[in-house]
């Protein structure tokens, strides 16, 4: 996007693209967090699950879906994973068949404290300024605001 079209295929270039650059980058940080979440067994996606639990407790499959913006054809395999792991129990309430409810197990919760490891092997992974990472932060934000 560095300036105006010059003709009508130059919105087809790459380099005019404001997608790719949020691609691509949200790809390398996933990719530099392999190493600091295969020392707790999880995959990126798993961690973000997990912080969502850490955080709020269990919860129904929908409403982690909600905030992590997955969907259940995702978010299903991914917690039979983390069942599986022994990290989470899933269990349907009597009263409604249908809700799928997710909590933590004792061992899911005892790998938070594990997890603070992970902050700090990520920190610097971005090389920018404090208050830039802030605005990109609340810039990226705005725009999944925008998108709701």
């Amino acid at each position: 996007m560095e300036s105006l079209p010059q003709d009508k295929y130059d919105v087809l270039k790459l380099e005019n693209q404001l997608c790719f650059p949020l691609y691509a980058c949200a790809k390398e940080v996933i990719r530099r967090y392999r190493e600091p979440l295969d020392a707790l067994g999880l995959t990126y996606t798993q961690y973000i699950v997990m912080m969502v639990f850490w955080e709020f407790g269990g919860m129904t499959e929908g409403e982690l879906g909600e905030k992590v913006r997955l969907d259940s054809g995702t978010l299903a395999p991914l917690l039979k994973r983390l069942e599986k792991q022994g990290l989470v129990k899933r269990s349907r309430p009597e009263d409604n068949e249908r809700k799928l409810f997710v909590c933590l197990t004792d061992e899911g919760k005892a790998l938070k404290e594990k997890a603070l490891t992970v902050p700090e092997a990520m920190r610097g992974c971005i090389d920018l300024p404090v208050e830039d990472l802030i605005l990109l932060k609340m810039l990226l934000e705005k725009v999944l605001a925008q998108m709701d």
